[in-house]
């Protein structure tokens, strides 16, 4: 995917943040419970989070290839924040006219079989249902759902959680996933909006699913560095253990793979909002299943490679490899996007097969 001069000085200032701001010591306290607020505001500064919205709802009208691009970065350095929720919740708002927050946001449902459904109650709305594993719920200052109303899906915006019964919980990389119950809860009627064009809950989603691909890209690339650079330092019998055949074959395996990965993702990105529906839910479906395969080989490499140190709490590769695991899950799992892709793969038949896989993005 070619980069736009544009796109490259983002990339270069958004590096620089997060290795200068996401230190190991800030994302060890955010794995506390801790919300990182101060890497938050210093974000929130660069106007990166809302920058894909008009600039009639004080956004930049910012390319989605380049906010994806900068979740990579986020995904490369373990950023503890709910960027790529506050992002997705900012398009749902925005297209039904709803108030924002420039405080963290998430946005849900982000399970596939949850839902959430508003009656009418009066001059407001009445919200019931349960939305799991919400990202970072419990610290966002504004919750955006999207729920079945009378007349199909609408947005619900949320201060905080609301009136909510919230489940705290929490992945394996220990980010606060919390889920939220609502039972006949009240809303005010300015609380919800009618979605605008192509967004909708499965447009959530599936930009979600992409989001976590991307993301997964850039710790795969993390820990493809971590793994080469200690194979190169650590000395084992006289000489460093990249020279050993056995290592450079897996070493050669997870660079294979890292890049499999980063492609795929790219051709999502590529794909979103630029083919017809199938076409691009296809091509996301490839991307999350294919990062998937690749964070499962790439992690078990990784570790083989650093021995029992890579799995200290000390030393950094953890942070990559358990936001692999977790991330896999999330926004639907590989089984799940794989069956799309072989979904799609038989709808065309036999015949299509070559098109579909050749097709120009």
């Amino acid at each position: 995917m070619a980069i736009r001069d544009e796109t490259r000085m983002l990339l270069e200032s958004m590096t620089r943040l997060f290795q200068d701001k996401a230190t190991k010591q800030v994302i060890d306290r955010a794995e506390t419970g801790e919300f990182a607020a101060d890497l938050w505001r210093v974000v929130a500064e660069t106007g990166v989070p809302l920058a894909a919205l008009p600039e009639s709802a004080g956004g930049a009208d910012a390319e989605w290839s380049d906010l994806y691009a900068v979740l990579r970065v986020a995904g490369r350095f373990s950023v503890p924040l709910p960027l790529a929720e506050t992002m997705l919740a900012g398009w749902v708002a925005s297209s039904a006219g709803l108030d924002l927050s420039d405080g963290p946001m998430t946005v849900g449902p982000v399970i596939g079989t949850d839902r959430l459904s508003i009656v009418r109650d009066g001059n407001g709305w009445m919200l019931s249902g349960k939305a799991s594993r919400i990202p970072y719920a419990s610290h966002a200052a504004r919750t955006i759902l999207i729920a079945d109303g009378p007349d199909g899906e609408m947005a619900v915006a949320l201060d905080g959680t609301g009136d909510a019964e919230v489940t705290t919980g929490k992945n394996i990389a220990n980010e606060s996933r919390d889920t939220l119950g609502f039972t006949r809860v009240r809303l005010s009627a300015d609380a919800v909006g009618a979605l605008g064009r192509g967004v909708s809950r499965g447009a959530l989603y599936r930009r979600g699913a992409l989001a976590r691909a991307t993301m997964m890209s850039g710790a795969l690339e993390r820990a493809m560095d971590m793994a080469t650079t200690y194979a190169q330092e650590r000395v084992q019998f006289g000489r460093p253990i990249s020279k050993f055949q056995a290592v450079q074959q897996n070493l050669a395996v997870l660079a294979g793979q890292t890049a499999a990965a980063v492609a795929a993702a790219n051709l999502g990105i590529e794909a979103l909002g630029k083919v017809d529906g199938e076409r691009e839910t296809f091509l996301i479906a490839v991307a999350k299943a294919r990062v998937g395969e690749a964070a499962t080989l790439a992690c078990e490499i990784a570790h083989q490679v650093h021995g029992a140190i890579g799995f200290t709490k000390e030393y950094a590769l953890q942070l990559s490899t358990r936001r692999l695991w977790s991330w896999r899950e999330e926004f639907g799992s590989d089984p799940e996007w794989a069956a799309r892709v072989g979904s799609h793969a038989c709808a065309n038949g036999a015949d299509g097969l070559w098109e579909m896989l050749t097709a120009v993005t």
